[in-house]
């Protein structure tokens, strides 16, 4: 099994930053794509940031410029830097890992964690 755990959100103010990490568990071999969702409350879930294996990104158009992804694979950790946090990106935060390869090739796709909780208010 593999598992997802979230950590880093909180209660910030407009302006402010935050650092999310996701770090996997489990015996893995190799992960593919890791990347963040967020939900806010009364909307669907929506896509953040991705990063591959090998540091391709891609962002949400809102965020761009302003949240930054990365990842350490000898971890198995993705994170999300936050800055310049607004109030509308209020929402709990997912991670997500598209495809991951587990030991005795056992292959699991679409982990989602339980996910952190980030307000933004003043």
């Amino acid at each position: 099994q593999v598992q997802l755990v979230e950590s880093g959100g909180g209660l910030v103010q407009p302006g402010g930053s935050l650092r999310l990490s996701c770090a996997a568990s489990g015996s893995i071999w190799s992960i593919n794509a890791m990347g963040w969702y967020r939900q806010a409350a009364g909307k669907e879930r929506e896509l953040v940031a991705t990063i591959t294996s090998r540091g391709s990104t891609n962002y949400a158009d809102s965020v761009k410029d302003r949240f930054t992804i990365s990842r350490d694979n000898a971890k198995n950790t993705v994170y999300l830097q936050m800055n310049s946090l607004k109030p509308e990106d209020t929402a709990s935060y997912y991670c997500n890992i598209d495809k991951v390869i587990m030991a005795g090739f056992v292959q699991r796709e679409d982990v989602w964690g339980k996910g952190t909780l980030v307000t933004v208010s003043s």
